[in-house]
Parts: structure tokens; C-alpha cells; sequence
């Protein structure tokens, strides 16, 4: 028969080992959560980035009816942005988040945030403090900040709505400046060859001092025409002169002199114009001078015609980017807290207690695993 079980040592000690490590712990951390640590009240906001496009007429008339949804890519780029360190130090700049989580140092060492340590620190903090939820399905983001006054609370709320907005509105711009910088390009391209081709034009006539050489030309023309004209008279009358007067006749004479003025007068303004039996240098004045003129009214109105089509593209790319907008949609406002509903006391005890429970029965299972190696 075997004797009765009696407590020997060993299980004293096991005995005395449980009530040390793991009974006081507990009560420790028990003691601080209902003595020490301080009330604190949550702020919740939720949103989600919207991507509104208002199709054209003809898209209408298509069949396309949709007018907005959530953009996936923006709010992943958005969930990262809520956790990095970029936001934690502009936060930190707006509210003092230093101060805020700093307000019971002296009572709650442990939940409060010592305002002397780094930005890393902080960003640490942050992640306590502030929970992020994230349904990637649906495009939603709902975030909980936590201070130790609901006001506190509710600013770092707002505060943080306000700075992903202004990130939303930041990727926005950007895809809109993508959307019309190559139209853009091409317009200043245009204006620029309009400049060149204006500008050429204008010191062609300030160097020639004509401002339409074809209205010249037609001048010119014109005054040929009148001097052969003319010259035509002269010759009939001195047909007329010859057969009814002597040849000593001063008439004849007065008429012969005639003749030569006038066809001098139409030799030179041949020459002017550059036609038949003109210098090279009449040709050089007239003929070459008219051909260049065309030559820059050619390339004027070709960077006419470009600029208005790059312009009608600019202004279409810009219409097409004024359809598409992001925006931060919040379907809960930052919310006042009434009561304090953490640290939760009791969950926090009970996860304390598992893991010193934990922890004290391996230690004692090691012991006793080395002690039956002996």
C-alpha cells in the first residue's frame, strides 16, 4: 500500500514560488491599473478616398453612368502615410502631441509619454495610442486616438483628418500636373516658335521698311502700267507730228525727248521690279526680297496653326483633369468622448496574469526538468 502524500520542501517552495511570482505580480499590476494609470478617451474617425469623374456628354449618352468610387492605390498610399513618421512629426508640429501625452508623466510613468525622448520614441508611442483599421476590400479607414482628455483626444482626431486631406489633395495636384505637363510643354513649344516667326516677320519690315511687299509690288505694277501707257501717247503723237509737220519741226524734237524720259522712267522701274531686261541688283531688291517675305509669312502662319492646336490640347487635357478629382470623404466626424473607457482595466489585468502564469510555470517546469536530469 502506498503512504498518504504529505507536502514535503519541494512543494513549499513551489507553493511559495507561485505566491511570489505570480500572486504579487499580479496584485502589482492590478494595484497600478486601479491606482496609477490614468483615464484615458478615445477619438474615432473614419473616411475613405473618393475618386470622382464627371464623363462627358457623349460618355452620358454612351451608357457610362458612373460618377465616383474609391480609389484603392490612394487609400493604401493613405494607410501607409497614417503610420509613418512624416505624419507623427507633422502632428506633432500642429497639436504638441509631446504635451498631450505627457499631461499625468508624474503619476502614469508607464502609459504616459516622456516628453524628452527621440522622434522614434514618439512614432512608438504613437503606435499605442492611436489604433488604425484598415478594410482594404472596401476601400475604408477608421482611426481611434486616445488622450487623456476627450478634447485632447478629439484634436489629434481632427488634426489628423485635416493632414491626410491635405495629402489626398497633394496627390491630386500631382496627378493633375502629370495629367496636362506634356500639353503644357507642347504649348510653350508653340508660343515659342509664334514668338520666333513674329518676330522674324517684324524685323523683315523694319529692315525693308515695307510692311506687305505684294501691296508694293502692286504699286509698283501700277505705275508701269501708267508709264507704258503713257509712253503709248507719246509715240502716236510723234507718228502724227511726222506726217503733218517738217522734221526741223521743235515739236518733233519736244516730242523725241518725251519718248526718252518715259522709257528711262520704265527702264527703271523695271529694274525695281526685277522683271525682263533688270539688273541683277533690281532683281536682288524685288524678286528675292518678295520671295522671302513669303517665306516668313509661310512659317508665321504654320506656327499659328501649331499654337492653336496645341492650345485646344491644353485646354482639353485640363478639362479632362478638372473631371477627375480625389477627395477625403469622412463618413464618422471626430467623436467626443463622454467617459473614459481605457486603459481597460480588466483586460489588461487578465493578459498580465496569463502571461506571468506563463512565464512562472516554465520557469518551474525547467527546474524540475533539470532536476530529474541529476
Amino acid at each position: 500500500m502506498a503512504s498518504s502524500a504529505r507536502l514535503r520542501k519541494r512543494h513549499w517552495g513551489v507553493l511559495a514560488s507561485f505566491v511570489l511570482g505570480v500572486v504579487l505580480p499580479i496584485l502589482v499590476v492590478g494595484w497600478y491599473l486601479w491606482t496609477k494609470a490614468a483615464d484615458q478617451y478615445a477619438s474615432t474617425v473614419a473616411f475613405s478616398v473618393r475618386t470622382e469623374e464627371n464623363n462627358s456628354a457623349l460618355e452620358l449618352l454612351g451608357g457610362i453612368t458612373s460618377l465616383s468610387g474609391s480609389s484603392s492605390s490612394d487609400t493604401d498610399i493613405l494607410f501607409e502615410y497614417l503610420q509613418s513618421q512624416k505624419l507623427v512629426s507633422d502632428m506633432d508640429a500642429a497639436v504638441n502631441l509631446r504635451a498631450i501625452w505627457s499631461k499625468p508623466l508624474d503619476q502614469d510613468p508607464y502609459f504616459a509619454f516622456d516628453p524628452a525622448g527621440s522622434i522614434e520614441d514618439l512614432v512608438a508611442h504613437w503606435d499605442r495610442m492611436v489604433d488604425i483599421y484598415y478594410d482594404d476590400g472596401a476601400g475604408l479607414i477608421e482611426v481611434r486616438a486616445r488622450a487623456f482628455t476627450a478634447k485632447d483626444a478629439q484634436l489629434i482626431s481632427s488634426t489628423l483628418f485635416g493632414q491626410s486631406s491635405a495629402m489626398i489633395n497633394d496627390l491630386s495636384a500631382i496627378a493633375r500636373e502629370d495629367a496636362i505637363g506634356y500639353a503644357r510643354q507642347d504649348l510653350e513649344a508653340a508660343q515659342d516658335q509664334l514668338k520666333t516667326a513674329r518676330e522674324a516677320v517684324t524685323l523683315f519690315r523694319n529692315a525693308n521698311q515695307l510692311v506687305d511687299p505684294s501691296v508694293d509690288l502692286q504699286t509698283q505694277a501700277g505705275l508701269l502700267g501708267t508709264l507704258e501707257g503713257q509712253l503709248a501717247d507719246a509715240l502716236i503723237e510723234f507718228d502724227l507730228l511726222r506726217l503733218s509737220t517738217r522734221s526741223d519741226d521743235p515739236r518733233i524734237t519736244q516730242a523725241e525727248r518725251r519718248i526718252d524720259v518715259i522709257q528711262d522712267r520704265i527702264n527703271a522701274e523695271r529694274r525695281k521690279l526685277g522683271l525682263a531686261g533688270g539688273t541683277a541688283e533690281g532683281d536682288d531688291v524685288y524678286a528675292n526680297l518678295f520671295g522671302e517675305y513669303e517665306r516668313l509669312v509661310v512659317d508665321r502662319e504654320f506656327a499659328e496653326a501649331s499654337y492653336t492646336a496645341a492650345r485646344a490640347s491644353y485646354e482639353s487635357a485640363q478639362a479632362e483633369a478638372r473631371r477627375q478629382s480625389r477627395y477625403l470623404a469622412a463618413y464618422v466626424k471626430p467623436t467626443l468622448a463622454e467617459s473614459a473607457r481605457f486603459p481597460e482595466r480588466g483586460v489588461l489585468l487578465g493578459l498580465a496574469a496569463l502571461l506571468i502564469l506563463l512565464v512562472w510555470g516554465t520557469v518551474v517546469l525547467v527546474i524540475y526538468a533539470l532536476k530529474d536530469r541529476r
